[in-house]
């Protein structure tokens, strides 16, 4: 039997995909070990990725571009974010925690002023102009732009609670409802969708990995772990027994 990086990637995927789906059986060790697995990974990853594409040449690369050539002048004004990330760090220093606070508010304050605009500019401006009727256009426009100014109406109507819902406020707010309820729908279908595609293509993967080529990847970890868990699910039963046993016998 041959192995080579392939064939253990493929065993490895294998692994982790039925590991991921064992949860449907319950809490076990398989899944617990690949969420961790995934979990430490990913913020491995995402670090590395930080560092290198982002702090290395867009920080760093300013505050000591004759050592580190990224293709920036020296630029003093960049000591501040240096100075601010090393507060985040302190964080992990109690007598000194408290500095990170500094960092936490500027983020905070910078992030609301950027998604202030962009909300604005997106979430209100672009909707005042996606509602308007353009009576210029063609039939099938002009429906289509009077469905979505009905939908924007009733829907802001719905959450007018200044006034009771009833008579015509009641009658637009429920026609709001209708409409939110298509929105939701849509966008849950849409989810489902996405999450039913990627699942179609683990199941072929697991297809792929089923053959000789990959030595029956699939098949054969699939037999170890139902082996695995049933060995376990009949241990904790024993053990929940004799504990059961243990307790009646101090009761009486």
């Amino acid at each position: 039997m041959s192995f080579n990086f392939e064939i253990i990637g493929a065993w490895l995927v294998v692994l982790m995909t039925l590991s991921i789906f064992s949860y449907l059986y319950g809490d076990n060790i398989f899944y617990k070990a690949a969420e961790h697995i995934f979990v430490g990974i990913s913020a491995g990853y995402i670090f590395a990725i930080t560092f290198w594409d982002q702090i290395h040449p867009n920080l760093l690369g300013r505050l000591f571009p004759s050592y580190i050539d990224a293709g920036y002048e020296l630029e003093l004004s960049y000591i501040i974010p240096f100075i601010l990330g090393i507060f985040m760090i302190l964080r992990l220093v109690p007598s000194l925690s408290w500095l990170a606070r500094i960092s936490i508010a500027y983020i905070v304050g910078m992030a609301a002023g950027l998604k202030f605009y962009v909300f604005i500019n997106s979430n209100i401006l672009i909707q005042i102009k996606s509602s308007a009727i353009d009576f210029n256009g063609s039939t099938f426009d002009v429906i289509n732009q009077i469905i979505i100014l009905i939908g924007v109406f009733s829907g802001l109507i719905y959450f007018f609670f200044s006034k009771e819902h009833k008579g015509t406020i009641g009658k637009i707010s429920k026609l709001g409802i209708y409409f939110l309820m298509i929105k939701f729908g849509a966008s849950f279908g849409f989810a489902v969708m996405g999450r039913i595609s990627l699942l179609i293509g683990r199941f072929e993967e697991l297809l792929t990995y089923s053959s000789s080529e990959f030595n029956y990847a699939t098949p054969i970890v699939f037999v170890i772990m139902i082996i695995a868990l049933g060995f376990w699910s009949f241990q904790d039963k024993k053990t929940s027994l004799n504990q059961d046993d243990s307790v009646n016998k101090i009761t009486r």
